[in-house]
């Protein structure tokens, strides 16, 4: 296994989130616990907010790219880690949220929705995000009679495909490539330099209802998967003809 997708792309982040059928909490005692109880472990962690919406969260300052953060949202709780030196860094992080959310938030293995594990790289190029994106996984389809046409120049191209990995369809594999470059990008050649090509892997179990759903046990065996997903296909087979299409236009 990989010990950091860093080195691969421009920005990496590991993500995890549980989404819930009822509220999460949104008592000032027991948000200010919960929170209290990741910086405990985690010291840098002291950027506390309460967003517009009712949200909260709490991160740590960004020196460079490399953060945590955790949301607590009104139905899903989301951890995530910003360019780790390790994969642990994200997964210790992740792995207390789900040790203290049952007994500080009253989550239940019956109340979650579903839970993700997102792995996201960023690309950084300064140019049509979709002439890149089509050339590299469009080039050898039917797409490409369309994309050859005289004239044409690809302006949505964000392909994603979901699969799942189950038979009952309940363990779910999301591939996606989105662009960031709009139509009024292309149509006045101003291309950003700050917004990447994104590439997710996303790894998603909905709980069996005939079954006590092992909230951490899924956690592990999705993010074996998905790990093994990343090494095996997405690398060869979408990272790396993705960097060197990049590299050529440079």
């Amino acid at each position: 296994m990989i010990n950091s997708y860093s080195p691969l792309c421009d920005g990496f982040c590991l993500d995890m989130s549980i989404g819930t059928e009822l509220d999460l909490p949104s008592e000032r005692d027991t948000v200010l616990t919960f929170f209290e109880r990741i910086k405990k472990q985690f010291p840098a962690m002291g950027n506390f907010h309460r967003r517009d919406n009712g949200d909260f969260s709490l991160s740590e300052d960004r020196h460079g790219e490399r953060y945590r953060w955790v949301a607590l949202e009104i139905d899903r709780i989301c951890s995530a880690c910003a360019d780790p030196t390790d994969l642990d860094d994200a997964y210790n992080l992740h792995s207390l949220v789900l040790e203290i959310a049952p007994y500080m938030l009253g989550l239940s293995p019956l109340d979650v929705s579903w839970l993700d594990i997102i792995f996201t790289m960023d690309f950084d190029y300064k140019g049509n995000h979709n002439e890149v994106i089509a050339d590299v996984f469009f080039n050898s389809t039917a797409f490409n009679s369309i994309i050859d046409l005289p004239g044409a120049k690809a302006m949505g191209c964000s392909p994603t495909l979901l699969v799942a990995l189950s038979d009952d369809c309940r363990l779910q594999a999301r591939i996606g490539i989105a662009s960031r470059t709009t139509v009024y990008d292309v149509r006045n050649q101003n291309y950003k330099a700050d917004e990447p090509i994104s590439l997710y892997c996303t790894i998603r179990r909905y709980p069996d209802p005939d079954t006590n759903f092992d909230i951490a046990g899924s956690f592990g065996e999705q993010s074996r998967i998905a790990h093994q997903l990343m090494d095996e296909r997405i690398i060869p087979n979408f990272v790396k003809p993705l960097t060197n299409a990049i590299a050529q236009r440079r």
